[in-house]
Parts: structure tokens; C-alpha cells; sequence
């Protein structure tokens, strides 16, 4: 461990789940192609909630959103119960300074400020392309004295409130690209890709210029880098859903601690992991209240013990408590409110949510258990909870995920989630996040 505990630089983005070009996607990242080969690559990360607030909630308080308080959306009335978890704070205790450049989206009026969260310094707020990553250079270059954690967080690529994505550069030709699954491959979501694959290019350009000025500062080979997203794209059955297009995410850690070598990483690791992470890298102790598990054993070749992860949904734009479990095998969901039709709030407005829709996504129910075989079904197409050949998969699974919301004292085991008299959410019913709201 090195006598001047390393930085942290937290470089994170909205709904990018793991479509960039180290994990063999064709959207041309080159520079978080660098970051994974010189760092390390998990194959298998997940978020521990795939709606934007409560993840990041998550992996900054290490405590899945039902425990650490953000249950929907900061925006939408919803805040931690202790800003102090905030690794912001829980870092000051070892003497580190922090800064935030660009997306925080975990504190919003009325309930919280962004002042709350803990930060030293607010670099600014602006969430676009250049504001924050100029405000990174310039942090490089008068670097703090203090060991520092810089969150710098960028608005794209999350579609704006028109479905469009923000870009600084002319989307490939779609003709030549293909949607991932369970996108359909049609000129509608070929030309949706496209867009999205531009929105990515452009972000990954602001993430080299910041990489080079953090290298002419002299001060990358104690700075950890954290690359990662929120969840999945904003696309249809993927961001706010608990199969992997939801639930995983890209995630490369490049620094001190073993991380290093371009390594690749195919256990499976949980957002709620990073907290630890960092602390123990800090070297502060622990707090009990962490639910994930440090990643340094994994990175000094140790094999990981986590056999599974854990994810939920509370409220997105409008209701839909869900919970699940993966192993490296099986992926087992439980919804808790019977809809019997998609909430379609919970999708962002676009061209391929439209085309769904107008090919019938209404009227393909919504089913309130589900099972699905990875290794065969890798894009959770097939329901097999009903299948009385996989009854015994299904019990396991069913006891793994009532043990973990019976440890972690989930309040859907005591009847509806809680709301407060801030709290806003579109009525279901509604096309669009945008809808008519019900409080």
C-alpha cells in the first residue's frame, strides 16, 4: 500500500449498459478500449438497480436502494437516508479531498441539494460533453495537494425528452449495424442504434482527453480509475428491466491495488462492490452497513466468493417493485404488482420503443414470475417457470432471493413500497414518462 492513499477518479455516464468496444460491440470506443487494457475488464458486472438515482445510489453508499433509502428517482422525490454514506463523505475520514464535474442525479430539491451529498468543490453541474471535461483538465493541471475523489459524470448517452440522443458526431451508417438483442433488427432501430453508437463515440472522446490529462498530471499511476454506467441502454426491455440488458453494466478499473495488465474478469460482480472497494484502497475499515464485498482479492488473483447478485426495481417514472437473482446460470424474476400489461412509462420515449408499440408490445401480458437458463437462453427470451422439468431451479431460486429480502429487511415483505408527500410518478397507464402524473 502506498503512503499517500491513491485518488479516485469515478468517471461514470447514463444508460450505456456494456454496448462499447471492449466487450466486442460494434460502437468505436477506442479510448475505453485503452482504459480496459491497461486495467481490468469485468465481463460480468451488474448494477444492483437499473433505474439512474437508486443505482448510483448503490455503488456510492455500498447498500442496495431498499436499504440505503433511494428508492425512485432523485428528481421524482426521492433521496438517501444519509448523505453521509456517500463514499464523498466516507472518504474525507482519510483525509481526501472531492470534486464534482457534470451528473450527480442522486440530490434534488425539494428533498435534498447537491450540497448535501458532501462534495469539497462543485466544479459545475453542466452535464454535457465539453463543460465537464474542461473542468476535469483544469483540475489536472492544478491538481490538489490532498489525495482526491473527482466524480465526473456525463449526461449521455441518455436520450433527451424528444428521444434523441446528445452527440458531437455523425451516427454510422445503420445500414451496417445491428441492434443488439432483444432490440428487432429493422431500419427503425438500425437508425436508433446508430444514434445511440454516436452518443457513446462522443463520450468516449471526452473520456480520452480526460485520460490524457490525467496522465500529463503525473498523477495516473496512483489514481484509481472507475469506468462504469448506470445500467442498461434506453431502449425497450432493457434500462428499468432486471434481465442483463437491464441489470449489466461495462465497469473497468485501472490503477493501484492489482488493477492492471488488461486483465479480464468473468465472475460475476455486483455495483455495491465498489464502495468496499475504495474504502479498503483508502485504507479506512469497513462499516457494517456495506452489503457488497471488495473487489482487491479479485484483483491480486484471488478467486471472488460471490455466486450470485442481487438487483431490484422500486419506481422509475411510475411504479413496478420487482426483485431478482442471477448466478452464472440461472436469472430468476418476481414482480409484485400484477399490471397484466407493460408499464410503459418506464421506457424512455424513442423510435424503437414506438416501434414496438405499434407492433403490439401491449399485448404481450407481463408475466410475474420468470426463469430463464443463461446458458442457454442468454437473452432471457424464454420463461421457464412454468416448466415443471426446471421446478427444482425454480425452488432454489425462489429460496435465494426470499433469504436475501428477508437479510436485508426489504419493506415489499410488509406490504407497498413507502412513498412520500413529494414523491411523483405517471400513472401506468400512460404511453410516455412524460404522462399524466399521479402525485
Amino acid at each position: 500500500m502506498q503512503s499517500r492513499p491513491p485518488n479516485i477518479l469515478y468517471l461514470h455516464c447514463h444508460d450505456a449498459g456494456r454496448y462499447i468496444q471492449p466487450y466486442g460491440y460494434p460502437v468505436v470506443t477506442p479510448n475505453l478500449q485503452r482504459l480496459a487494457e491497461e486495467g481490468i475488464l469485468y465481463r460480468n458486472a451488474h448494477c444492483a438497480n437499473p433505474t439512474c438515482s437508486p443505482s448510483r445510489a448503490c455503488l456510492l453508499t455500498g447498500q442496495y436502494a431498499h436499504n440505503n433509502g433511494m428508492l425512485g428517482l432523485a428528481h421524482r422525490g426521492f433521496r438517501l437516508n444519509d448523505y453521509q454514506h456517500h463514499l464523498a463523505n466516507q472518504l474525507r475520514a482519510a483525509g481526501y479531498t472531492s470534486a464534482l464535474a457534470g451528473t450527480q442525479h442522486i440530490a434534488a430539491a425539494p428533498l435534498s441539494r447537491i450540497e448535501d451529498i458532501g462534495y469539497d468543490q462543485i466544479l459545475t453541474t453542466e452535464e454535457d460533453f465539453e463543460t465537464p471535461t474542461a473542468a476535469a483538465e483544469n483540475y489536472f493541471a492544478k491538481p490538489p495537494e490532498k489525495p482526491f475523489f473527482l466524480s465526473l459524470g456525463y449526461f449521455a448517452p441518455h436520450r433527451t425528452d424528444d428521444g434523441a440522443f446528445p452527440r458531437q458526431v455523425d451516427p454510422p451508417n445503420p445500414d451496417y449495424l445491428r441492434p443488439p438483442a432483444p432490440i428487432p433488427d429493422s431500419p427503425e432501430t438500425r437508425a436508433d442504434f446508430a444514434n445511440y453508437a454516436a452518443s457513446i463515440q462522443s463520450l468516449d472522446i471526452s473520456i480520452g482527453r480526460v485520460l490524457d490529462a490525467l496522465d500529463r498530471s503525473g498523477l495516473a499511476d496512483n489514481t484509481l480509475v472507475i469506468a462504469t454506467t448506470d445500467h442498461g441502454i434506453a431502449f425497450p426491455a432493457m434500462k428499468c428491466n432486471l434481465t442483463d440488458h437491464g441489470t449489466g453494466v461495462m465497469l473497468i478499473l485501472r490503477g493501484p491495488g492489482g488493477f492492471r495488465g488488461g486483465q479480464v474478469v468473468e465472475s460475476l460482480v455486483s455495483q455495491i462492490d465498489l464502495a468496499p472497494t475504495v474504502l479498503e484502497l483508502a485504507g479506512l475499515p469497513l462499516p457494517e452497513r456495506l452489503q457488497g464485498q471488495s473487489l482487491l482479492p479479485n484483483a491480486e488473483g484471488k478467486v471472488t466468493q460471490r455466486d450470485c447478485v442481487f438487483a431490484e426495481i422500486n419506481y422509475h417514472a411510475t411504479e413496478e417493485p420487482s426483485r431478482s437473482v442471477r448466478t452464472q446460470r440461472w436469472k430468476y424474476i418476481r414482480r409484485f404488482k400484477d399490471y397484466g400489461y407493460q408499464p410503459l412509462p418506464n421506457c424512455d420515449d424513442g423510435p424503437s420503443k414506438d416501434y414496438w408499440i405499434q407492433n403490439g408490445w401491449l399485448e404481450n401480458g407481463y408475466e410475474q414470475e420468470l426463469l430463464f437458463d443463461l446458458t442457454f437462453d442468454p437473452n432471457e427470451s424464454r420463461n421457464l417457470a412454468p416448466s415443471p422439468a426446471h421446478a427444482e431451479a425454480l425452488h432454489e431460486m425462489r429460496a435465494r432471493l426470499d433469504q436475501w429480502m428477508r437479510e436485508t429487511d426489504d419493506p415489499l415483505l410488509k406490504g407497498p413500497l413507502p412513498r412520500n408527500e413529494h414523491t411523483v410518478i405517471t400513472a401506468p397507464t400512460e404511453r410516455s414518462p412524460k404522462g399524466k402524473r399521479l402525485g
